[in-house]
């Protein structure tokens, strides 16, 4: 079974990668394996060539290989112990999303299938950075809480996002980063 999500993650986590939705040791994708355990990239993971090596096994119980993981291993695990529906998350940097985010409160697709599929979605401002990692993840699990969202937007920051499938979550992520090209285009073309 694990290798199986190892395999997933490292596919997806490719596609992403070369969607310019992860940095080179920027991002994290994971993977729930049991209720207080989950598979997630390592610290220095370079995202277009996941493996068992690049990945570890977390439990919700801190040990030694919370060194090993990713910065946002406990935003993962905030997720995944509030959101039953988590199987998968992903934490991405896509820059088109990432700059109209700077300058817009919301997100309203003019391209169909912006519209049909995400609708309006509105940009979390995290106010300011200098304390952003020690609020993040309570404050992202909260909002997917009381949003009943499962994309969250971040000003500046990038776009959490987690799902049953994982080809349905790395399409999210897709299709907001497509809508928010195209309004960024658009508004050059004025």
């Amino acid at each position: 079974m694990q290798k199986h999500l190892i395999n997933e993650i490292s596919d997806i986590s490719l596609s992403m990668f070369r969607k310019n939705f992860f940095g080179i040791y920027h991002g994290s994708i994971s993977a729930r394996i049991e209720h207080n355990k989950f598979l997630i990239n390592k610290k220095n993971a370079i995202f277009d060539g996941l493996n068992e090596e690049s990945i570890v096994e977390i439990y919700s119980k801190k040990d030694y290989r919370w060194n090993e993981a990713s910065i946002d291993t406990n935003i993962h695990l905030k997720i995944y112990e509030n959101i039953s529906e988590a199987k998968y998350i992903c934490y991405t940097m896509p820059p088109f999303t990432i700059a109209y985010s700077l300058n817009h409160n919301n997100i309203i697709p003019k391209d169909y299938f912006g519209a049909m599929r995400i609708g309006k979605l509105n940009i979390y401002d995290p106010k300011q950075f200098s304390d952003w990692y020690e609020r993040s993840d309570v404050e992202i699990y909260r909002h997917f809480v009381e949003k009943k969202t499962n994309v969250m937007v971040i000003k500046g920051y990038g776009v959490f996002t987690y799902d049953r499938d994982i080809h349905n979550m790395a399409k999210n992520v897709a299709l907001i980063e497509n809508t928010c090209r195209i309004l960024l285009l658009a508004k050059d073309e004025k």
